[in-house]
């Protein structure tokens, strides 16, 4: 496949940051999202190729794993890929850095789909584009984990999607999924942990005035589960499988 990478260098906001000057993990997906947005149309498989034939991608899981969590930082570069397709499935990579220092590498799995019938279309005829080729693995592309059921509840919380949670979709943006879901996480976890290794799995959408429930299992060793379920179906929307840093400051 021919090279397609997109590389930026962005200026970090005070609104990016947590109370203990972390990147938000809000900020980080977001970032992602709209490099990687950038990166499809440039390469012509973005917005200007799929909404006029009704398709749309459609983010499944993300493997994100941190060698120093961005910290009191003031500028940031990304960097994405796309990785090619395997059968319905096309993968993209992600690297952010600062200041010349590795921070984080991502992998994820998207899938491309008829809006209006809901049902998977074949990526590989879909576009004519040399930037869209078989996936090859090779040594940057990180391995989705597995997460595993819950089996108790330890925290949770309810939540109602509102009209800026939503998207261009129409549904709520894949951001606001990982507030959502370390929400009910407690004041002093969070002050004393920063995350190392995140796996997301998303499986259903979820609109405007809905409302869904974010339930948290604390699996010892630094690592938690999460799962966001809809209201009213029961219906899981999204896992979440965190490993984190214990900091003592």
């Amino acid at each position: 496949m021919d090279s397609a990478v997109s590389e930026e260098t962005i200026n970090i906001r005070y609104s990016d940051l947590d109370f203990k000057k972390r990147l938000k993990p809000v900020s980080i997906l977001n970032f992602f999202q709209d490099i990687a947005v950038d990166n499809a149309e440039k390469f012509g498989f973005g917005e200007s190729a799929t909404t006029p034939r009704d398709l749309m991608w459609v983010l499944l899981k993300y493997r994100i794993e941190f060698t120093h969590y961005p910290t009191d930082i003031k500028t940031l570069t990304l960097k994405t890929e796309p990785r090619g397709y395997h059968k319905l499935f096309a993968y993209r990579n992600f690297e952010m850095s600062s200041n010349g220092k590795l921070i984080a590498k991502a992998s994820t799995l998207w899938s491309l789909v008829n809006f209006k019938t809901k049902t998977l279309v074949n990526v590989e005829t879909s576009f004519n584009s040399p930037y869209m080729s078989k996936f090859v693995a090779g040594e940057n592309d990180l391995t989705f984990g597995k997460i595993p059921p819950m089996t108790q509840i330890d925290a949770q919380k309810e939540f109602e999607v509102r009209y800026n949670d939503i998207d261009g979709n129409r549904h709520a943006n894949n951001g606001n999924y990982i507030i959502w879901a370390l929400e009910p996480l407690a004041y002093e976890f969070k002050k004393h942990h920063q995350l190392k290794t995140l796996d997301i799995a998303f499986k259903k959408e979820i609109k405007l005035g809905e409302k869904l429930i974010s339930k948290v299992q604390i699996l010892g060793d630094n690592r938690t589960l999460h799962v966001l379920t809809h209201a009213q179906s029961g219906e899981d929307l999204c896992l979440f499988l965190c490993d984190w840093e214990e900091i003592n400051t």
